[in-house]
């Protein structure tokens, strides 16, 4: 052994060979972080709700807004499928006349039991129109008081 080499560690050579694999997790996580972070205009890539017309989340259920409805919020939420919700508060009595019209084909809306005061469920091959872009619409009802109905609607992809 030379004098020269003596105190001399190999460190020197896996220094570089232990270096780039933390590079490179180091990368990937900051890029992760950075793909999932929503940007400037909205578009919410992560998953998370984010508020839009509720002309355009009833559209996509192929439905339109009920003249007596008062809008209580509307989100769409994009993932592998899409899912558009809206919260109206409209008339008892304009309720039925309102999925009668927007779904003449669909099944009777069901009473009772575990979905509240009424309930609608709308696939393509049971009464949805096919100008919407949504698989299936779910309607849920409740009752507010004596006059007033929240209309919980749901549209989505499968």
């Amino acid at each position: 052994m030379a004098a020269t080499d003596r105190g001399r560690t190999r460190w020197g050579l896996i220094l570089p060979f232990l270096a780039v694999p933390v590079l490179v997790l180091g990368f990937l996580v900051i890029g992760l972080f950075m793909w999932a972070r929503p940007d400037e205009n909205g578009d919410d890539r992560a998953g998370r709700a984010a508020t839009v017309p509720c002309a355009e989340a009833l559209a996509f259920g192929g439905a339109g807004r009920p003249a007596s409805a008062e809008v209580r919020g509307c989100t769409v939420q994009r993932g592998i499928d899409t899912a558009y919700t809206a919260v109206l508060l409209m008339p008892r009595e304009d309720v039925r006349g309102w999925l009668h019209t927007t779904y003449p084909d669909a099944p009777a809306p069901r009473t009772g039991g575990s979905c509240g005061a009424l309930c609608l469920d709308v696939t393509h091959g049971e009464g949805l129109p096919g100008t919407a872009g949504a698989h299936v619409v779910q309607v849920r009802v409740e009752y507010s008081n004596a006059g007033r109905a929240q209309v919980r609607f749901s549209a989505f992809t499968m």
